[in-house]
């Protein structure tokens, strides 16, 4: 029996306990030809070799400091692609996701404009590719990654809502119909244009620029993104429109 915190310490092994596998999974999105994209990897070792996948793989006790650096990591390694913005959807363990053995995971999701983003070829990428969301949730994913896609989906689409997220995807210099039409892309969703317009215009969001350009037959005012962060969060949840019957 110990005596003190310290000899408990000092003789406690923790190979004692078994251990769950612990990796890090990333549902990273973008917008391109008008559809909502998801980035998948296709996997070069077994298990489920060759099936697509979330970018991810196991932590590094020795390397990574905690779950988001891990998380970093692995997407820089996997896919080349260093993303600013990452957020923790869930955790998600069991006997069964994965065939090595007990797996938890801890799921990321992103929102990036992948053109703004250079490629880091590294000795670990893997083939990477750009995926639309409608044909991504008809492929066989990996493990149960249709599962965690489908997770982070719904994690978008609540943040978009709420918040001002989708804004950083859109150029220094925006219409505000062109703002809309990327909500309406990530939502997957027609929304009223003068609630729209007035939503972002009264939170002080967007803000009036002395510049305009042609849309259409006349021109159309442009605005800038007005806050530090786009994670701000406006008063209420962004409501669809009624449907009239």
């Amino acid at each position: 029996m110990s005596n003190s915190e310290k000899d408990f310490l000092s003789n406690y092994n923790k190979k004692d306990y078994e251990s769950p596998l612990f990796t890090v999974d990333m549902a990273i999105f973008s917008v391109d030809a008008g559809q909502l994209q998801v980035l998948l990897i296709k996997r070069s070792n077994f298990p489920q070799k060759d099936k697509w996948a979330l970018p991810g793989g196991f932590v590094d006790l020795a390397q990574d400091p905690d779950l988001m650096a891990s998380a970093h990591r692995k997407l820089v390694e996997k896919t080349g692609i260093q993303s600013p913005y990452l957020e923790q959807v869930a955790s998600i363990g069991n006997a069964t996701r994965d065939p090595r053995g007990w797996s938890v995971t801890a799921l990321y999701f992103a929102l990036i404009d992948f053109k703004e983003f250079q490629k880091i070829a590294t000795a670990q990428t893997e083939y990477s590719q750009w995926i639309s969301i409608v044909d991504a949730q008809k492929l066989d994913l990996a493990f149960d990654h249709a599962q965690l896609l489908n997770m982070a989906i719904e994690r978008l689409s609540n943040k978009t809502r709420y918040t001002a997220l989708p804004v950083s995807l859109m150029p220094k210099l925006f219409t505000l119909t062109e703002l809309q039409q990327i909500y309406e892309i990530i939502l997957g969703q027609s929304l009223e244009k003068k609630s729209f317009r007035r939503r972002m215009i009264d939170a002080g969001a967007v803000e009036e620029t002395d510049q305009s350009k042609i849309a259409g037959k006349r021109p159309a005012q442009l605005y800038k993104y007005a806050l530090d962060s786009y994670d701000f969060h406006f008063p209420r949840i962004l409501e669809y429109p009624r449907e009239h019957d």
